[in-house]
């Protein structure tokens, strides 16, 4: 294991290990004492205030902080959504499809979100190329790269796959779209929180996710983030009173964005979420994400190793930097696969075919005992 415990330092802060080995961060974090309570305070401010707008702008922009220096990203740079499909949706709008640069090259491993609100534009002239994956379920880097053109206006790629948690080579494609004058989303949900994300490394024009699963919180508030030096010429036609520069101004009479992200942005945020995200966040930088991807790995490994060693079919690629924290065990019947680990007490999920494992900083070696067990115990279901 790696040299810092995390699981023995935080472990006890998430009650739902009294009852179950809960290893499934890739659908929802599990829940947090201090993040259970922020939601007391949240329903305090309505016992004691009625309408406390104060407080509630004021959790607003502390989430706005706190998201960019999670991402060591400025404040501006941030848009607080309801959900990730809502931050890209937004995108969607500020993009014209109209003339020769309007195709959009993305991959096989999208989230639902990534191909849907892109073809959902073909009506406004889009071209959407999907690359096909190599054998091992990876990005094919060189395909995509090849695909890119002075057509080519946008490239949207996931960086871990919620199927099969195949991890994109994403540097290249990032440097390949901007040589051709095309810009890049990143999906980051199955990465953020569990892999170290630096928009000082990572060049990307735009970068969506939310706090539900790695991060921790709950479901209700999503992120986009839009680099200032690449993106500030797109307006969204999908606005809000909170997207406007001025929130007070209440004008009726023409559409005056904000300047920062928070153009991306709609209405009245939602309030009660942003209270667990706060509590999350600050939790999750107390912990160190560089910390969390060095401890997990290891727990990665060690579940991998144990579930071939019993002849599970492990269809996440195994090479460096290949994977997230997410691991995919193919099964004959994913759905009554889970369910049989459920009735073990081992709490997973399922897509695609496969049995979802996904580790977190408070998972432990006594979790991986009891989830290889658990597969042992099942391998009826196990998919050669």
């Amino acid at each position: 294991m790696s040299s810092i415990d995390l699981a023995g330092q935080y472990r006890s802060e998430f009650p739902i290990f009294e009852k179950l080995t809960y290893i499934n961060s890739c659908s929802q974090g599990a829940l947090a004492v201090s993040v259970k309570a922020a939601f007391t305070t949240y329903l305090t401010t309505l016992e004691e205030q009625g309408s406390a707008w104060n407080d509630w702008v004021t959790q607003q922009e502390l989430v706005r902080g706190l998201t960019a220096q999670l991402l060591n990203a400025k404040p501006e740079e941030i848009a607080l959504t309801t959900s990730a499909s809502a931050g890209v949706n937004s995108l969607a709008t500020s993009l014209d499809f109209s003339g020769k640069r309007n195709k959009i090259v993305t991959t096989e491993n999208e989230f639902p979100t990534m191909g849907q609100i892109w073809h959902a534009q073909e009506s406004r002239g889009a071209k959407v190329v999907h690359i096909e994956n190599r054998a091992d379920l990876t990005v094919d880097t060189e395909a995509l790269i090849n695909e890119i053109d002075e057509e080519t206006l946008l490239v949207a790629i996931t960086h871990v796959c919620y199927r099969n948690g195949a991890r994109t080579d994403i540097q290249p494609i990032i440097e390949a779209a901007h040589k051709m004058g095309a810009l890049v989303i990143l999906d980051t949900y199955q990465t953020i929180g569990a892999i170290s994300i630096d928009v000082s490394e990572i060049d990307a024009d735009f970068i969506v996710g939310g706090f539900l699963k790695y991060m921790i919180a709950v479901p209700g508030v999503g992120f986009l983030y839009a680099r200032e030096k690449s993106t500030n010429h797109l307006i969204p036609t999908s606005t809000g009173w909170f997207a406007a520069r001025d929130l007070f101004a209440m004008d009726i009479h023409s559409y005056d964005p904000a300047k920062e992200a928070r153009r991306f942005e709609t209405g009245t945020p939602n309030v009660p979420p942003l209270y667990p995200a706060s509590a999350a966040l600050e939790f999750m930088l107390k912990v160190g994400v560089k910390n969390i991807e060095s401890y997990v790995a290891q727990i990665h490994d060690e579940l991998r190793s144990g579930i071939i060693e019993i002849g599970g079919n492990v269809v996440t690629p195994g090479g460096k930097n290949q994977h997230g924290a997410l691991l995919a065990v193919a099964s004959l019947d994913e759905h009554a696969h889970v369910a049989a680990l459920e009735g073990l007490g081992i709490v997973t999920s399922s897509r695609g075919g496969n049995v979802r494992i996904s580790p977190h900083f408070y998972n432990n070696q006594d979790d991986v005992a009891k989830v290889v067990a658990g597969f042992a115990k099942t391998k009826e279901f196990l998919r050669k």
